[in-house]
């Protein structure tokens, strides 16, 4: 356990107490268990990022000794950072789950999607995901969002009722009083649910820290050709960059939040450890989506609109 860790148990007056990370902790498994309980087909949103890899330890928790009894969903625009799905691959195979991969480059390939100007597939991922969901009949579709994202995330409940079209309306929202979930759907429709709903980006590195959980190194401080486009410093790739006029260097950077190669951007950092990591988000004012995702950028509504459309 980090120092940083072992200071969160520390000032409890009580040895039955539970310190805020075990509270988040003991919410988020009363949630995996519920929708056990509640739902049919389950399935759970892994990418290989970090809210997805602690929602898939809390898993793996909330049913030991037994075995997660939900199968994994990851929607791969093809942009994606190599060592994230070098790591997605291993954490599947290592502990026998069953992952779904709907591809991006698939419905391109197909003609049901095109590729956008600026070579950005986050937004096209609705469409391979609302059709896996359908597909495979899901009921309950976990996923790592968290009310401090963004604005249009902290409108969520934790149960999230979506129609048979996968779209989202806010004025369909259930009150979830005394942590009481109605998972309650028509046929075709279908509930998100978000176990780190009340979590923090400082919760997730300090349980992460706590847990001794393995992350992509890229997370950390690495050396790595970058170039800057719109604030931002991008990863060059087949996605559509550099253009004409940018031009790349080697900086040491590490990544808040890890998506799409194409609007996904990295900060100048020098934190090589868990508890230098978590050092910087305290001491950051900028939201992980806010400073280094392009495709939040678009609107101050382009979270909600993509939302309504069925986007997670």
């Amino acid at each position: 356990m980090t120092t940083t860790a072992a200071a969160l148990t520390e000032g409890t007056d009580s040895p039955y107490a539970l310190s805020h990370l075990d509270a988040l902790e003991s919410e988020a498994v009363h949630i995996f268990r519920e929708v056990a309980g509640e739902f049919e087909r389950p399935v759970i949103l892994f990418s290989g990022g970090k809210d997805s890899i602690v929602m898939l330890h809390l898993a793996l928790k909330a049913f030991a000794p037994a075995a997660v009894p939900f199968t994994l969903l990851h929607v791969d625009t093809g942009h994606n950072f190599p060592e994230v799905i070098e790591y997605r691959d291993r954490v599947v195979a290592e502990h026998g789950l069953r992952l779904h991969v709907a591809s991006v480059q698939e419905y391109i390939d197909r003609g049901v999607l095109k590729e956008r100007p600026d070579g950005t597939r986050n937004p096209l991922q609705t469409v391979p995901l609302t059709e896996a969901i359908q597909r495979h009949r899901f009921d309950a579709v976990f996923g790592g969002g968290r009310r401090d994202e963004e604005k249009a995330r902290a409108k969520e409940r934790v149960f999230s009722l979506r129609d048979e079209f996968s779209q989202w309306d806010p004025r369909r929202q259930r009150p979830e009083l005394w942590q009481l979930y109605n998972g309650r759907h028509a046929p075709g429709e279908h509930v998100r649910v978000f176990p780190l709903s009340n979590w923090t980006e400082l919760d997730v590195w300090q349980y992460i820290a706590r847990e001794e959980i393995e992350l992509p190194q890229i997370y950390f401080a690495h050396e790595r050709e970058v170039f800057q486009r719109a604030g931002m410093w991008l990863t060059a790739g087949d996605w559509g960059g550099p253009k004409q006029g940018e031009t790349t260097e080697k900086r040491l950077i590490r990544y808040r939040t890890v998506g799409d190669m194409s609007c996904t951007g990295a900060v100048d950092s020098d934190a090589t450890t868990l508890d230098a990591v978590i050092a910087e988000i305290a001491a950051s004012r900028l939201t992980e989506r806010g400073a280094t995702r392009a495709d939040d950028k678009m609107s101050e509504a382009a979270m909600e609109d993509r939302k309504r459309e069925g986007y997670f």
